[in-house]
Parts: structure tokens; sequence; C-alpha cells
């Protein structure tokens, strides 16, 4: 068994004890980790609704219903993985730069100890901290990411660091390969046409929500396949790729997009890519009052792990 496991739910009941992810234990030594669940609390950058710093709470809270089998990839991600919730790492509100740089320094320690980061958002600029971290251990990586913004945009407000901005800033950093990644789910109205051809321009394969549709889970994971190869790739899944009518909790909410049970089958499409870090983002439980997009962000949080789990 691995070192590191949630308790006994028969034994200890699940609304009980502090809120880490699926229970685990908070454990700030690594020896003996293979998965730490981190928390990047900050919705600095976010352009319409604030909220999402208190995302990693509100997932932590919806996970304790989260049990270690998953039938549908046949894998126990607690028999497969030591896990740990490893708490949040350090953000400067109102600084995004700072954030960005105390956070990436400290996700950094993690990945050069040989553990695979789970991180739980924040808005969607906490991408770029993990990127930093990871690209540095591992080198340039492949993006995989599951949403309806593409956030290539340039700026806001003449800023540079905006939550609808930050791959474009990951590429003009080296962090991805944009020959290698891909973006899918994109949907919504434009500023202008020209807004539809930044994937393309930045060379990023992008496919919309009615394109990802039509290929099906199936379909998808053979074009990412095709795109990725064998190179350390790394999985985004902004909560607003799922339609509002299932997660409506977040930021910048598009309707037209999949269900819960749809998108978990796209992230589970992902098994036997090498994962080298996840992230779940924009989850605003002021905007969630029933909690359904928490529980929607911790099961997805679930198949990751679990991808990882099978790949071992």
């Amino acid at each position: 068994m691995a070192r590191y496991q949630p308790p006994d739910p028969f034994e200890t009941p699940r609304f009980s004890g502090p809120r880490t992810f699926m229970r685990l234990p908070h454990v700030r030594d690594l020896e003996g980790v293979d998965v730490a669940v981190m928390g990047i609390p900050t919705d600095g950058a976010v352009v319409y609704r604030t909220g999402a710093r208190f995302g990693p709470e509100a997932i932590r809270s919806a996970s304790v219903m989260l049990r270690s089998y998953n039938p549908l990839l046949r894998v126990d991600v607690v028999e497969k993985l030591s896990l740990v919730d490893y708490g949040d790492v350090p953000t400067v509100p109102g600084s995004t730069v700072d954030s960005l740089e105390r956070s990436s320094a400290a996700i950094e320690e993690v990945v050069r100890a040989g553990v695979t980061t789970l991180c739980l958002g924040g808005d969607h600029t906490v991408l770029l901290a993990e990127l930093r971290a990871l690209a540095a251990v591992h080198g340039t990586l492949a993006l995989v990411q599951l949403d309806s913004h593409h956030d290539l945009w340039d700026e806001y407000f003449g800023q540079k660091l905006f939550h609808g901005s930050i791959v474009r800033r990951a590429v003009e950093e080296g962090l991805i390969d944009p020959g290698r990644s891909i973006v899918a789910g994109l949907r919504g109205s434009l500023t202008e046409a020209a807004d539809a051809d930044l994937p393309s321009r930045f060379g990023l394969d992008g496919l919309s929500y009615e394109e990802l549709a039509a290929l099906g889970p199936g379909g998808y994971s053979e074009r990412v396949r095709d795109r990725v190869g064998d190179a350390p790739c790394f999985l985004s899944f902004d909560i607003d790729f799922v339609d509002p009518a299932f997660a409506p909790g977040t930021g910048t909410p598009e309707v037209g997009g999949p269900s819960s049970r749809e998108a978990l089958t796209y992230v589970r499409s992902l098994a036997g890519l090498d994962f080298r870090g996840f992230d779940c983002v924009e989850v605003s439980p002021p905007y969630d009052p029933a909690g359904q997009t928490a529980f929607v962000a911790a099961n997805a949080c679930f198949e990751m792990l679990s991808l990882l789990a099978v790949r071992r």
C-alpha cells in the first residue's frame, strides 16, 4: 500500500476532520509522496466575476465524497499512488506578478522532489506559475487544455497578465510547445472574427466545442495523441469548459458546453499520456450556491489522479 492515503470511511465519517482533498493527510514532507494536491488561492486576474480565490477550499470540501476506486478506468488511485494534500502555496492579494513568482517557487520545490502536482485554482493565471515550475525541471511541455476560452488574447486594460492571456504568455516564454499542444471546447461570442484564429496563429490545435462534440471522446483521444505523441504534458481543466447548467460557479461562464458526465469522459479518454502535472481552475463558490460546480471539479481531479494511476 502507498505510504499516504485517506482514513477508512467506515471508521471516520466523511463529514468529520479538516477539509483536505479526499481527506488526505496534510503533509509537507515529500519523502514517499507520489502526488501533492496544492491550492493556489488567487483571483486578482479575473475580468468579470471574482471568487476563485475560494476555489481550493470548495473543491476540498466537495472531495470528501470521493472514494479510491475508479470503476471506469479500473484502477484504485490509493493503491497505486501515495497522495497528500500539501496545502496552499503563497499568493499575494493585489499583485498577480508577485503571486506568480511566489507560487511558482513553491511549486518548483515540490516538482524537484520528484512529485507530481495537482493544483486547485484560483483563476487561470495560476497555470503560468505551474508551467514555469514544471518547465524548469522537465523542459518544454505539451499543453492539453479543456476550456471554453483559448486564453491567447494579448492584454486587458493595458496589462499583460490576466486569465485570458495566460496561454499566450506561456508560448512567449517557451514553456509549452505549441506544435504539440491542443485546446478544446472553445465557444461563445467573440470581440472580432480574428479571435477565433488565435490558436492557429500561435501554432496550437484549437477545437470549438462543436468540433469536439462531433469527434466524441474517442476521436478527441486520437486527436490529442496524434498531437502530443510521447512528449511530457500538462492537463489544464478550466471548469467553464462544462456547461453552466452543470457548473454555474465560475467567473466567465459560456453556455452550450458539455454536461458534467461528458466533460469527465473527455478527461478519462486521455489515459496513457505522460502527464507531469494537472490543474482544475476557475471554480468560484460565490456563484455556486448548491456546490455542484465544486463537485464537478473534485471529480475531474479524481479522473486526473486516475490517469496517473493507470500509467503507473
